[in-house]
């Protein structure tokens, strides 16, 4: 979804007039950024969801995006690189309930004492975004068909049959 189309969509369940006052702009600047920027009928404006994309690309720094989850009550992952088609599933799932465990133990020797430091926090927080970034890229992979083929190598000849059947149970 391009930005502009974001911005229309939001503009359909909020009040444009009601955004234009609360930042002090223009009524007609907030529909400009619901238009399609450099189209010859239209004249979209360059929207705040772009400039936050370009300001992403020229300074490379992810605490930008980092900053804007924060402000929405939220935390940014970066998703990881999808791994290539045939990745092996076990190993796949096995790193993600090693980093699962992880987790577990950090927090464990973190409240043993019944309090957890605002460093001992910070560690916490580490662990569960790399978790929550390791379990991303399996979902992605999956999503594309990275465990499909090595499913039906690894249950053998007329694997992928059986692989089908045990699933319709």
């Amino acid at each position: 979804m391009q930005s502009h189309e974001l911005l229309k969509d939001v503009l359909k369940r909020t009040s444009a007039k009601q955004i234009a006052a609360d930042m002090s702009l223009s009524l007609s600047l907030i529909y400009k950024w619901a238009e399609p920027p450099g189209e010859v009928a239209g004249s979209g404006s360059s929207n705040p969801l772009d400039r936050i994309e370009q300001l992403l690309k020229a300074t490379g720094d992810k605490r930008i995006a980092h900053w804007v989850c924060a402000r929405a009550g939220g935390f940014f992952i970066e998703n990881p690189p999808v791994k290539a088609t045939g990745a092996a599933l076990v190993p796949a799932t096995n790193e993600i309930v090693r980093d699962f465990a992880e987790l577990l133990s950090v927090i464990t020797a973190a409240s043993a004492d019944q309090q957890v430091s605002a460093a001992e926090a910070k560690t916490i927080r580490a662990r569960w975004e790399e978790l929550k970034s390791v379990t991303e890229g399996f979902v992605q992979a999956a999503e594309k068909g990275a465990f499909r083929d090595a499913d039906a190598a690894q249950a053998g000849p007329g694997g992928a049959a059986r692989i089908r059947s045990a699933g319709a149970r």
